[in-house]
């Protein structure tokens, strides 16, 4: 499985109210779901369906959500095995984990 480019990059929506990064592709939705715990964003699910994987649409999601907690300043823990795996090949990301 290859990562699609920035240029190729799906379109992700961050709905705060209900802790969700998520995008549609071909009308089917793929999401990543968090909790907060206190000033740590804590991944707990990310659901890509089988219909569109293999298009690095879940690196795009647990990217988004590391460039959000970065942004607002937040540490994160992740309970999402894929995320875990994601954040352990970048190095640049590693200094999120709480």
């Amino acid at each position: 499985m290859t990562e699609q480019t920035p240029a190729d990059a799906p379109t992700i929506h961050h709905d705060t109210g209900v802790h969700r990064f998520a995008t549609t592709i071909d009308g089917t939705k793929a999401y990543l779901d968090y909790r907060m715990d206190g000033r740590t964003l804590v991944v707990t699910h990310t659901w890509v369906p089988e219909a569109i994987g293999g298009r690095g649409i879940a690196s795009h999601l647990v990217r988004a959500a590391f460039d959000y907690a970065r942004q607002a300043q937040l540490k994160v823990v992740t309970q999402c095995s894929y995320a875990e795996a994601w954040v352990k090949r970048r190095p640049e990301y590693q200094t999120l984990l709480a």
